[in-house]
């Protein structure tokens, strides 16, 4: 199945409208694409296999809910789909929080203003950090897969500029590889918690 690549910016309707606003906002948006894609192939494995995207060129976008003293914080984590985000490791310290999971999927959508198989770093509440894995941030020029906010599209840009999203921080170590990782299950663009059995 083939894709059309056009400016993000001149296809409001393929994003969610946080992602809208916010690429209106950001200056590198001129270099972002988007393509329309089947809503159904919106998770990670079924939409790099349908459409031919390597592995390695998809970041997800991995929503993880941090507990401390009765309060509770959030933050994205962008890692390749070849890795795990090591969410009770290199998260949980960064974070500073006792605890770490992923968010669940009523609370992520509605914070965000985004559907369930489409959150992406792009347009996220403000005081929510995004976690980039220096791996994935070292891929520069390389276009690399986001989410675009539903699921009837997908984001491409290129690598270095989730590192220059507004609250981004690179932090090495955080993708980690399937056999190390210490605890969840493969990391999808936007599956947080509870959906992440299948």
């Amino acid at each position: 199945m083939s894709l059309s690549l056009q400016p993000a910016l001149s296809a409001p309707s393929l994003l969610a409208p946080p992602v809208d606003a916010a690429l209106r906002a950001w200056p590198p948006a001129g270099e972002v694409r988007v393509a329309a894609i089947d809503p159904a192939l919106a998770d990670t494995a079924a939409f790099c296999e349908r459409y031919g995207v390597p592995p390695e060129e998809s970041v997800n976008c991995v929503v993880i809910a941090g507990r401390r003293g009765g309060e509770t914080s959030y933050a994205a984590c962008m890692v390749a789909a070849t890795t795990r985000a090591d969410v009770n490791g290199v998260v949980r310290r960064h974070l500073g929080v006792r605890k770490a999971s992923f968010g669940a999927v009523d609370v992520v959508t509605s914070l965000t203003g985004m559907e369930y198989g489409g959150i992406t770093p792009i347009g996220l509440p403000p005081e929510w950090p995004v976690l980039v894995d220096a791996t994935v941030a070292k891929l520069g020029d390389v276009l690399v897969v986001v989410g675009s906010g539903i699921r009837g599209s997908k984001l491409w840009l290129p690598a270095r500029l989730l590192a220059e999203l507004p609250g981004a921080e690179v932090l090495p170590g955080l993708g980690v590889l399937p056999a190390l990782s210490r605890c969840y299950p493969r990391a999808q663009f936007d599956r947080p918690e509870q959906d992440r059995a299948s």
